[in-house]
């Protein structure tokens, strides 16, 4: 059974080794094809350039500059494949331009302004050469080919045309046992293209990350409009949550609270008279201060659950999931205590995703697992319902985004139609002193 089991799992990696160099290949003849029009691409916008410099060509340049920036994304993307991320550099486009020629010139200036334009011509003018290398996976594959072909037979009719064998690597093929030999040189060959074309796709992505990947200066600019926009979000959150817990005091515990005095006025008036009324208005005000403890509670768990400072995040989780109708299980590997707004954010975070899960996955089962890595806490919840989901459709998934940016946290999200789905969340942070909590 074990033997059966190896075999089976040898087979699943070889198939996938092969899909894998299959795709490589496809790739590689879009990024040799992308290096041919690269150099139709460079000797455009630099004569648009050359001609907005002296005056003219500020029609063209942005046009030409979208078709630039639209190959290099798409060879960032290829990069990405390989496994080497590479992050759009660009500076952020400015909200308006005029719709007249002072727009345009004023476009034209933040092209021109913007490092990343001269490295994408740079890109364009060596690409031209360092992108063929694209097709080397294709000829490699078609070498490997077109040996096998010849050693099954394609041999003997060109024999039979031209009086000599056909050589390959380095054996004549000119007969059948000359021909089986020639088999051993094209399996290595397509041996070598398993193994070859990841490697030859991924020297171009380092190439490509070198010349397209942005700067320290873009990089610094970059990580500057970052604290800005979640400094205004974190504000904005804030304000938001004044408001709700205001309004939540005010159409709640307040108004309870103001209806137990006039009750307990109520009380006081009827207590000689009709003692009976008396004892079911107080009744009333027990039960409505029993409401108005509850609610308070309520917007409390709402703003910092206690279960989070009395027993950390793993247990919060847990309760999570025992609080939820699906079946959920929590494996928890947190060695410290992260800070206080950092478990909100990941608690919170939680809560709404078992909430889409129930409310609109279908999902049965949903696996949380929260871990402590190399100065990074990472949590990861997947649900077997029915996928689909999408962070642009809802602002369920957008808020804990923002949520999680305030922390320089990121969220991934892959909910495939079918399923499952699978959402990581990754926030930086560093752990304080151990934190006992119940396994």
């Amino acid at each position: 059974m074990r033997t059966t089991g190896n075999v089976t799992h040898g087979i699943g990696a070889w198939r996938a080794r092969a899909r894998r160099a299959g795709g490589d290949t496809v790739v590689g003849v879009a990024i040799a094809a992308g290096a041919l029009a690269a150099l139709g691409l460079f000797l455009t916008t630099t004569y648009f350039v050359i001609l907005f410099v002296i005056g003219i060509g500020a029609v063209a340049l942005p046009v030409v500059t979208k078709g630039v920036r639209w190959l290099c994304n798409a060879n960032r993307r290829a990069a990405g494949r390989s496994g080497v991320q590479v992050d759009v550099p660009y500076l952020p486009e400015p909200q308006e331009f005029e719709k007249d020629i002072v727009g345009w010139m004023r476009r034209c200036k933040w092209i021109l302004t913007d490092p990343a334009t001269w490295r994408d011509l740079l890109w364009l003018l060596l690409n031209t050469g360092v992108g063929m290398i694209g097709l080397l996976p294709a000829a490699v594959l078609y070498y490997a080919l077109e040996g096998l072909a010849v050693a099954l037979g394609l041999w003997k009719p060109i024999l039979d045309a031209t009086g000599h064998g056909r050589w390959y690597c380095f054996v004549t093929v000119d007969s059948w046992p000359t021909a089986l030999l020639a088999v051993v040189p094209a399996i290595g060959v397509f041996l070598a293209w398993l193994w070859v074309s990841p490697l030859i796709l991924k020297t171009h992505a380092y190439f490509t990350r070198f010349l397209l990947g942005p700067t320290e200066r873009t990089l610094l600019a970059s990580r500057v409009r970052h604290l800005a926009e979640t400094r205004t979000t974190a504000l904005d959150t804030q304000a938001a949550e004044l408001r709700r817990i205001e309004r939540d005091l005010h159409d709640g515990a307040q108004a309870r609270l103001v209806g137990l005095g006039i009750t307990l006025g109520a009380v006081e008036r009827q207590l000689d008279r009709k003692p009976e009324e008396a004892r079911r208005l107080l009744l009333e005000a027990r039960q409505s201060s029993v409401l108005a403890l509850r609610e308070l509670r309520d917007l409390v768990r709402g703003i910092h659950p206690p279960v989070l400072a009395e027993r950390g995040l793993a247990d919060a989780l847990r309760a999570l999931g025992i609080a939820s109708p699906l079946q959920v299980e929590v494996t928890a590997d947190i060695p410290g205590l992260p800070p206080a707004p950092v478990e909100s954010a990941v608690y919170f975070s939680v809560s709404e995703l078992l909430t889409n899960a129930l409310k609109h996955s279908g999902a049965d089962h949903v696996e949380v697992a929260v871990w402590h890595e190399s100065d990074v806490l990472h949590a990861s919840v997947s649900d077997d319902g029915r996928g689909g989901a999408d962070a642009g459709q809802g602002t369920g998934l957008t808020g804990i985004r923002r949520r999680l940016a305030t922390f320089d946290g990121t969220l991934d999200i892959s909910s495939p139609a079918g399923g499952p789905t699978v959402t990581k969340m990754e926030i930086p942070c560093v752990l304080s002193s151990p934190k006992t909590s119940s396994s």
